[in-house]
């Protein structure tokens, strides 16, 4: 196949035609897939179905402080996942706040928290034209949540490294900057693991604002397809020797390793993060749900377990993946797009022709396969080049998947071509 943009106008007419008949039969096929968000598939969900003989009367609702699971207490979660996910995320179990199914649910507390109660200073909402930092591409759920809230969302770019730090630095001069959103381990959209330099220039931030925080997700921290995956430096760790122990608060949750409706979330912190949130929680709660957590606790015993398990869910999401980025291939030399080829988490970015992405999505639609909408990954959804599309394969069967891959990339094609036949 042609690079696309070195045709001549007949050349791309005569092409235009080819891709157009080709998008038409798939079309007609009256197809239903989606590929708009990145949710785990039945064959995920269905590794963890054993939870549910783990808790209940022949088995006990005691956990291993004799806590009795089905009643009232335990404000921060049970010690077994505390444990656990100190483990994972290298931070001292009584870092760790236990909660419920969702990490997006803390975050958004941990914002409504600080604008009417602040986070160690006066409560944001005090505070008029405030500012919430954003890379971008990045998560469009993020994005909501602060512009819910009322702050002015500020796009930073997002390099193969990480966040652009000198721009992070420069903006942090403001004091209205209240915070950043990361997703630091194979992150939402782009699938890239912030360096070491990145994760220490993080930790040696010195913000205007005393009380700016950044909110680690963690959310793809043991989410590998490869062995041979990639390594994140422990924020933690390094704002401890930068002397910004405040800075960070983590999350993290099961949503992708159980069940995203039914696993556990965590937020971590600083002694003293955690001494705040845990005194906001304890209005707000009498406890999470505790057999839930014992489920989880039961089937997950340690790490090492845990890293089992998402062995077994690479071996089912990693073909999904190959057989998108295998489509892809088929239209690299056409000059129209450029992916990412992730070595975790659960999407592919890609870039198709300026001004093109939310033809494709269009595309896409017509043909019965329904994508993020083009532009999500950029605060208020507008992507500045029309370019971006986030694929997210997991969900879709292997046989869906390959389908899903060849109609978005006949859709690729056809919105290339009518945009360099119209210039």
């Amino acid at each position: 196949m042609s690079n696309y943009l070195k045709m001549s106008k007949d050349e791309l007419n005569a092409e235009f035609k080819l891709a157009k008949a080709e998008y038409e039969k798939l079309r007609a096929l009256h197809l239903s897939l989606d590929m708009s968000r990145g949710k785990p598939g039945a064959d995920n969900m269905d590794l963890s179905e054993k939870m549910f003989d783990l808790v209940g009367n022949d088995t006990g609702f005691k956990n291993i402080d004799g806590i009795d699971c089905r009643n009232y207490g335990g404000l921060d979660g049970l010690r077994e996942l505390k444990n656990l996910f100190g483990e994972i995320l290298g931070l001292a179990p009584d870092q760790i706040i236990v909660g419920g199914n969702s990490s997006l649910n803390m975050m958004f507390d941990t914002i409504a928290q600080a604008m009417t109660h602040g986070l160690g200073g006066e409560p944001w909402c005090k505070t008029e034209g405030i500012k919430f930092l954003c890379p971008a591409p990045g998560y469009d759920r993020h994005f909501a949540i602060t512009e819910y809230f009322g702050f002015e969302l500020v796009p930073v770019k997002l390099n193969d490294d990480g966040p652009d730090m000198d721009e992070v630095e420069e903006l942090i001069k403001d004091e209205k900057v209240k915070g950043i959103w990361c997703v630091p381990k194979y992150a939402n959209p782009e699938g890239i693991t912030y360096s070491d330099e990145v994760v220490r220039r993080f930790a040696a931030l010195k913000p205007a604002a005393k009380d700016f925080r950044i909110f680690w997700d963690n959310a793809y921290c043991i989410h590998e397809l490869y062995e041979d995956g990639d390594n994140l430096l422990n924020i933690y760790d390094e704002c401890v020797k930068a002397g910004n122990p405040d800075l960070p608060i983590i999350f993290a949750s099961t949503s992708k390793i159980s069940f995203p409706g039914a696993g556990v979330a965590v937020e971590a912190g600083s002694p003293n993060n955690v001494a705040i949130l845990k005194s906001r929680m304890a209005f707000q709660t009498i406890g999470p749900d505790k057999l839930n957590q014992l489920r989880h606790a039961r089937m997950f015993k340690s790490a090492a377990d845990l890293y089992e398990h998402m062995k077994k869910h690479a071996d089912i999401i990693r073909p999904k993946f190959e057989s998108v980025l295998g489509e892809l291939e088929k239209i690299k030399d056409t000059g129209v797009a450029r992916w990412t080829n992730p070595k975790g988490g659960y999407f592919i970015s890609l870039y198709v022709l300026p001004g093109c992405a939310k033809r494709v999505e269009q595309l896409c639609a017509n043909a019965g396969l329904i994508l993020t909408p083009a532009g999500a990954a950029y605060p208020y959804g507008k992507d500045p080049d029309d370019s971006n599309i986030r694929i997210a394969p997991s969900f879709p069967s292997a046989e869906d998947i390959k389908t899903a891959a060849v109609v978005l990339c006949a859709a690729v094609k056809v919105a290339a071509l009518e945009k360099l036949i119209e210039a």
